[in-house]
């Protein structure tokens, strides 16, 4: 039978994301909090969210109906009984984890996957002692997953293959674009991709090569002009006549002379209170949620631009 049901716990920025992703697909979503007051918020939040979708045209219904699929619950229970798929969304606390998996492992009908958005915790973690622990695995996204639509699905040693690829179909429903991580790898895929560029960008600016503003203006404008529509396998792939095999025969020697040579960065307490200087000087601290609403906005017009050409593409 075909997954109708999700329940999102947690109503935080994260949560009410995935709120959206699932109701604006036609799924039946129930969210909870721990917090009333947060609850109380989660609704009117995702309204004015869907409203900003509606904008750039990237609903395909009246917000009204989509807003109709979510129910906010007070009760754990009377959020998860119907469930056919669970998105966690709590604090990334192992110990709070694992208790809110058994809770669900115990509240939840037997067929239910219960997935976890935690960004850097292994499902092994906190899935290891629970009765159900096969139908158990890390889902996450990147914030916010209204917004991008990856979704990374790594289970633990336990989880079965069913659990993950049942997973896999019911986000492809919903519209996101699932990857399964093959095993259990600290940080996962992007955060790790991201990670590699970021430990890079900070050695350069650590060691003076480039200002902060230089350094974003060659991601943004450079290297992302062509990562928004490809990746960097396909990238190389396309930047030498022969592809792959000819790329890595013109530039691998200047790459490994770049990875022998380089300086990694050690999270310096000096260097980072002068980045934020320097980032405080463009943005204000007061300004910063104002500027996410507006890279959410610039979100909102690739995904229609994405949209649009894909449409003109098939």
């Amino acid at each position: 039978m075909q997954a109708k049901n999700i329940a999102v716990i947690g109503s935080g920025r994260i949560g009410r994301a995935w709120a959206i992703v699932f109701a604006k697909s036609g799924f039946d979503v129930k969210i909870h909090d721990a917090s009333k007051d947060m609850l109380a918020g989660a609704i009117p939040s995702i309204r004015e969210s869907l409203q900003d979708l509606a904008s750039f045209h990237l609903i395909d219904e009246p917000v009204d109906t989509i807003v109709s699929r979510i129910t906010a619950c007070e009760s754990l229970a009377d959020a998860v009984a119907d469930a056919d798929l669970v998105q966690e969304n709590i604090a990334e606390v192992v110990e709070a984890k694992r208790a809110l998996f058994v809770e669900l492992d115990r509240l939840t009908k037997p067929d239910a996957l219960l997935a976890s958005s935690t960004s850097g915790l292994p499902a092994s973690t906190f899935t290891e002692g629970i009765a159900g622990r096969a139908r158990c695995l890390v889902a996450h996204p990147v914030n916010p997953p209204s917004l991008v639509p990856l979704v990374e699905l790594c289970g633990a040693p336990w989880t079965a293959h069913e659990a993950v690829e049942r997973a896999r179909a019911i986000y492809e429903r919903a519209g996101q674009k699932p990857v399964t991580v093959n095993g259990e790898i600290s940080g996962f895929l992007l955060n790790r991709l991201q990670g590699a560029l970021l430990d890079e960008a900070l050695s350069l600016y650590e060691q003076g090569y480039a200002s902060a503003a230089d350094l974003d203006t060659v991601i943004r404008d450079g290297l992302a002009m062509r990562w928004s529509f490809m990746g960097p396998f396909e990238t190389i792939d396309l930047n030498a006549p022969g592809g792959v095999a000819d790329y890595a025969a013109r530039y691998g020697g200047t790459y490994r002379t770049i990875a022998s040579g380089r300086t990694p960065f050690d999270w310096s307490a000096d260097t980072l209170h002068r980045l934020d200087a320097e980032r405080r000087a463009v943005l204000p601290r007061e300004s910063i949620e104002e500027r996410s609403r507006w890279r959410d906005r610039r979100l909102m017009a690739l995904l229609a631009h994405r949209r649009d050409v894909k449409d003109g593409d098939d």
